[in-house]
Order: structure tokens, then sequence, then C-alpha cells
């Protein structure tokens, strides 16, 4: 057949949409069109489908008009999660694989020129949006790079499998006898939340005062102000902050790992952990808030269900200060546009410190003002 449609999801903040790749092959003039609101890295595919394809033994069709439109034709797409799809989708289309078994599947991967998929961001946002999908229809299975796979595994009740190369799906998806193909492994996650080694409290000595504090702050989910001179603990005791927090829920891993995973942040051994960002003193607003198109999080929501550490908080732009006071109280962002509007999760605990030369040992006080740091002393 000369037209192929092939499933995969975009990323919009946290949520992934599904986007339906239409490949279509003509007479005509050779070329390879791609519509559909496309990024320059979405639109750089065509050289990498094309090399991808060739240096893995496979059909590309020279003599064709190619067109592929990624659907919805509003919705931004970017990233070189749809090489994969594209590839599948040429491959369809011009009868090399069998076009009712993709149907079966959703995929996203990058692929290099020589045909290895590489991972992509947002896999576990991915999971969670095919998770969340009308439950009419039973979820298609999800295939994805290994590194990828393994990721949105974490999200159970769902059918992932991994692939290391464009082969893998190529043999998995080849027309005829359903039992000459290769179906490809289900990925495999551990998700359960084992007790992190984390840096102890107890490494600091002296001061009680400071650690007692501490302790209330983390009881009663309390911002913090530390202020000392240089070398008396301020940043030892806010990395081992995270100790007096109880462990995260399954729920809360999953949110902040999701996060995480647009990032490319996300690490499988720091599962279950709570993270602790600790962005320079020269940080913008955007950048602790997030921003830029297509929207990214910031520092405060990679903190999510974490700690977010300002060290040096005088130091930091007066905007980027402003900007901390709506997430505190709301827990979340909303980042708008002219064109769109992203949402992020930001439930956070601030830690913040400075050097105050004048006092002879840490004093630590609750945040209640950050803008003019006017502080009550607990």
């Amino acid at each position: 057949m000369s037209l192929a449609v092939i499933h995969s999801r975009a990323l919009d903040a946290l949520a992934a949409p599904e986007v339906t790749v239409e490949v279509h092959l003509a007479n005509g003039l050779p070329s390879f069109t791609l519509v559909g609101l496309a990024d320059t890295e979405v639109k750089e595919a065509r050289e990498r489908v094309r090399a991808a394809l060739q240096t893995a033994g496979l059909e590309f069709p020279h003599n064709k008009r190619i067109t592929v439109n990624l659907a919805p034709a509003d919705l931004p797409k970017e990233s070189g999660r749809f090489d994969l799809p594209i590839a599948l989708g040429i491959l369809a289309a011009s009868g090399q694989i069998d076009a009712s078994r993709t149907a079966q599947f959703e995929f996203a991967g990058e692929l290099s020129l020589a045909g290895d998929l590489r991972p992509v961001r947002g896999a576990l946002a991915m999971g969670l949006a095919l998770r969340r999908g009308p439950g009419q229809h039973a979820p298609r299975a999800l295939v994805l790079p290994l590194a990828s796979a393994r990721e949105a595994a974490l999200v159970e009740g769902l059918a992932i499998h991994g692939a290391a190369h464009l082969l893998d799906v190529v043999r998995a998806m080849l027309p005829g006898d359903a039992a000459l193909s290769t179906p490809l492994p289900l990925a495999i996650a551990h998700p359960q939340i084992t007790a992190a080694v984390l840096p102890d409290m107890r490494e600091v000595k002296g001061q009680a005062g400071a650690k007692r504090a501490l302790e209330v702050a983390a009881a009663g989910g309390l911002s913090v102000l530390m202020m000392g001179p240089p070398g008396t603990g301020k940043s030892m005791l806010a990395q081992r902050f995270a100790g007096l927090l109880p462990p995260l829920s399954q729920d809360d891993a999953l949110e902040s790992a999701a996060v995480l995973s647009l990032n490319g942040s996300f690490s499988a051994d720091r599962w279950g952990q709570r993270v602790l960002r600790s962005p320079h003193h020269t940080a913008s607003s955007v950048a602790l808030v997030g921003g830029g198109s297509p929207p990214r999080p910031g520092e405060i929501s990679l903190a999510h269900h974490g700690i977010l550490f300002l060290d040096e908080l005088p130091e930091f732009p007066r905007a980027a200060l402003e900007a901390l006071r709506e997430p505190l109280e709301t827990g979340r962002i909303v980042i708008s546009r002219a064109a769109r509007q992203a949402e992020f999760p930001a439930r956070f605990q601030l830690l913040a410190a400075f050097v105050e030369t004048r006092a002879r040992g840490i004093r630590v006080c609750d945040v209640r003002n950050v803008q003019g740091m006017a502080v009550h002393a607990m």
C-alpha cells in the first residue's frame, strides 16, 4: 500500500498527546516532505531516516514522492522521537513490513545513521499518558529504545517493549506468518523503593541548634534560611536535609521521576530518592521556574517532592526570587506564552543560605518573605 499510519506521542509539558504519523508514497519527482508543525530537529529526521534505512540493508524509495504528515497539525513537535515512526511508516507504505501489526503499537525513538535506537526524553510521561488514555479500548503496547523502555516500564499495567536497533523492530513487523517474525522483548522494571544510603546528619559535628531547627522544618514542611560565616557547615547541613524527610510514596516517586525524565536527568539508580537541586546564584528566573519554547521545567519543578537549595541567596536576581512566590504557595507553576500554556508541578521544600560574617555560628530562620528576606527567628 502507498499509505501507512504509525502511532506515536509528542511532549507537551507533562502531557504526551497522541500523534499520528501518516506516510504517503506517490509517483512524481523524488522528494521527501515533512509537514505538521515540526521543529528543526524533527525536519532533520529526513536525513537520519534515509541513512539508517540504507545502512540497515532496507530499501529506501528513492524514486517516490514521500510525504510525511504529523497530525494533529496544530500541535508543535520537537526532538528526534519521531525518527523511528517515520522510518516504519516508509517501510509499511512500501510493503516491507506489515502495516496491520504496527497498528497495535506506539513507537518513539531517535535513529543513528547506523540504525541504532537512542533514548528519548519523557519516556515516563509517555507511559503515564498511555495508561491514562481512553478506557474503552486496551492501551497499545509501547516500543522504545532500551534505556527509555526500562524507564517507561516503571508505569504499571502497560506492555513496554525495548529495542536496540531498527532491525529489531522490523523483524517483529515482518509481513506473512506471525510465527516467522521475532517478537520484541518486554521491558522489566523493579520500582520498589528501597532505603537509600544518604548523607547522614550525624556526620555533622556540633551545630546542635541548627540541626534541631532543620528537624522541626522537616516535620512541618517549613522553608529555612541559614545565616553564618563561611565554612560553618551551611551547605553540609542542606545536603543532609533529605535524610530527615520521610520516604516517598510510589505515586510521589513516579511524579518526581516523570519531571526529571522531561529534562533527561532521570536515573533508575536514584528511583524513590528525594532530589536536591542547587542552582548557581547567577540562575535567571526562567532557569528557576521554567520557560523556553517549547516550555521546559525549571529548577523548582525538577525539585518536585524534593529540596531546592539556594546558596548565597542575596546574590540571586530579584526577579528570580520574586518568581518563587506563587509556586511556594500553590505547588505548581503555569508558564504562559503567546501560542501555548504549560503547567508543571513544583511542590518542593526551600532551603537557603548566605554569609553573615558578624555571626559566630549558624542561625536558622523561617522564611516568610522571599523578596525582602524578612525572617522570624525560630
